[in-house]
This record gives C-alpha cells, structure tokens and sequence, in this order.
C-alpha cells in the first residue's frame, strides 16, 4: 500500500525542471530491486519493463521534475501531505513505483517511464528524448500518463498555442501626438478585445473540452516624450482535439480581424498538439469503470498528446486535484494516494480486457 510516507520520501527530493538527476538515480535504485523488470536509464529518465511472452503491453509514465519551490517547507499533517510536487506529480510516482515491485504476474507486459523536464518547453521534454534516442523503449498497446485527475479519467489534452503578435504606429513627440500613430494605444484595443473572448466547447466522446485565450506578456515604449511606434504581446490560445495548428491559427486570424493590419506581424512561437479523448478504448473504458466517476476532459496539455504522436492510445489518470497543481498550498490526502494506487493496481492485473 503507498502510504504518505513513501511521497514524502520523492517530495523532500529536489527536482525542478532541469534538475532531476538525484531523483532519477533513486527511481532507478529502487526499481532494480525487482528481478523481474529491466531497468535502464536514458540521460534523467528511466525506464522498467517486464519481458514476457504476453502479447499486449501497457506503458504507465508521469514526470520527474516540478515547478520551483522550497521542497524543505514539505510536511505531513494528519492524513495530508503538504507540499511542492505532492499532487504534480510525486504522489502519483510514488503508487507507480510500488505497483512496478509488485511481485505477483500480470497478463499484460508493464513498462513504466519516469521522465524528466516536464514542466518546461516541450523540446527539452524528456519523454521526447526518450522517443527519439531509443523509441523501442515507448513501443505499447496502451498508455496511461498520471498527470493529476483526482483519481478519475481526464481524456485526451488541448493543443496550446503561443503567438507573438507585433503592432506597428508611427512615431512622434508626445506633445504633437496627432503627428504619429500611438503603437500601445493600438495594442491596448486587441488586448481588450481578447479580453472579451467567450470560450469555445467542444463536445467529443461525451466529454467537453473549453477553448481559452489569455493574453499573456506585453511590450512596448521608446521614451516618456515618444510616441511608440511598435508594441507587441503573447498571446495563448488552449485549442479543442478538433482543430489543427493551422486550423487554429487561421482562426485566431480571423477572430482578430482589423485589428491586425499591413506592416503588423503575427508569429507562431510555440505549438503543442491535441490529442482526441479515444474514451472507445475497451482498456480506457474498463479504468472509467474501476473508477466509479464519469470523465472529464483535459482541458490543458499533457503528454497524452506526445504519445498520440507516437500512434499509442493514451488517457490522463493520475493522484491529486489538478486544481491544487503548481500551487503554493498543494497538498494531497492519505485516501487520495490510496485509493488511486489500488484502483491502478487492479486495471493492471485484471488486464488484458
């Protein structure tokens, strides 16, 4: 059973992004201690699979690292961890590490990936590492990624968007202002309208994913007597399974409209993809059922897109409410831990379905 006391043996592990190795390095000592599953590392990941003759194997994976914070200020108070990384996502690592020294035999193969840098830019991801130097060790049926659902399915992700848009006005001194064109005046009409945006839903497989768009960065000034000729913003835009990065950008220029002119520029800066809910999956359909709550969608991005990519079905099941994740207050429940290790436990050994 993974108690509190196992998470708060990886919480008290500093692992910001970027910084997983000793965390890594305890991952892979622990899990080598199961004869039955070979252990390897690759860079800050590692990855146990068991080597049978069964014909289906699921992949159960989440991330190393977290956000910054001050893991010293951790503590167990009752039945709740507090904590940095206790629901995002150690507490979910930790079920994951007991389940994969189980001894008892399985019907499915079991391979379980602990990856690094998560929580930054998808390129430095770890699990794209791992994909592209030794993409045999990915190779599954199924995969469930324990990002934080409070111990329900969340299926599927929003792509996430980041465009740099960039106005351009005419400069002029701000005392004779009618012989220029103010570039953050301009600026301050697409952020106001943006600020007016009414959220798109898209309903796919039962569940409801919600569109948003926040702006948030802005730039802009030359001096306090100038009148700016240039200003610029970012802007994100969380984007429903149903339409592509094209489609969603070709959208966001439309919505736009005049705001954006000749001479303005609109930049793509980073792009993440959806991934459809695929709640058809007899495996996915069969861990709804253990656990004994409807789906949701996952209305942010999650690596279930990565291995939707890779062409493997995959769902978003993990320990702890996503809503605490990233916060200074996380904390998560002896039950919570509990109950999601013995629910992932028994979708594992009552697979194959």
């Amino acid at each position: 059973m993974t108690t509190l006391a196992d998470v708060m043996a990886l919480v008290a592990v500093d692992s910001v992004s970027g910084n997983e190795n000793v965390l890594a390095g305890l991952v892979y000592e622990r899990l080598r201690a199961n004869d039955a599953l070979i252990v390897e590392r690759v860079g800050d990941n590692v990855i146990a699979r068991t080597n049978g003759l069964h014909a289906t194997r699921i992949l159960v994976a989440g991330h190393l690292d977290t956000v910054p914070g001050d893991v010293t200020a951790a503590r167990i108070e009752g039945d709740a961890l507090h904590g940095l990384g206790a629901v995002d996502m150690k507490a979910s690592l930790a079920a994951m590490i007991d389940l994969a020294l189980e001894p008892q035999p399985r019907g499915v193969e079991l391979t379980w990936v602990f990856y690094a840098r998560e929580e930054i830019e998808r390129t430095r991801s770890g699990l794209v590492e791992v994909a592209e130097i030794r993409p045999e060790l990915l190779v599954a049926d199924v995969a469930v990624l324990a990002e934080p659902t409070d111990g329900r399915v969340e299926a599927g992700c929003q792509g996430t968007l980041r465009v740099g848009i960039t106005l351009r006005g005419r400069r002029a001194h701000t005392a004779r202002p009618f012989t220029g064109r103010n570039a953050i005046h301009r600026l301050g009409d697409l952020v106001s309208f943006v600020a007016t945006y009414q959220p798109r839903e898209v309903t796919m497989d039962g569940v409801t994913y919600v569109e948003q768009l926040q702006a948030v960065a802005v730039a802009g000034g030359v001096a306090p007597n100038v009148v700016p000729d240039v200003a610029s913003c970012v802007l994100n835009h969380r984007v429903a399974p149903d339409r592509t990065r094209d489609e969603a950008v070709a959208w966001l220029r439309e919505y736009l409209g005049e705001l954006i002119v000749d001479g303005d520029e609109l930049e793509v800066l980073d792009w993440a993809p959806s991934a459809m809910p695929r709640l058809d999956n007899r495996y996915f359909a069969k861990l709804v059922e253990l656990t004994g709550a409807p789906p949701r969608a996952k209305v942010g991005f999650t690596d279930v897109a990565t291995f939707h990519e890779l062409g493997i079905p995959a769902t978003n099941f993990g320990a702890g409410d996503p809503l605490l994740a990233h916060r200074s207050d996380e904390f998560i429940s002896a039950q919570q831990v509990e109950t999601y290790a013995a629910t992932l436990g028994e979708w594992l050994r009552s697979a194959p379905y």
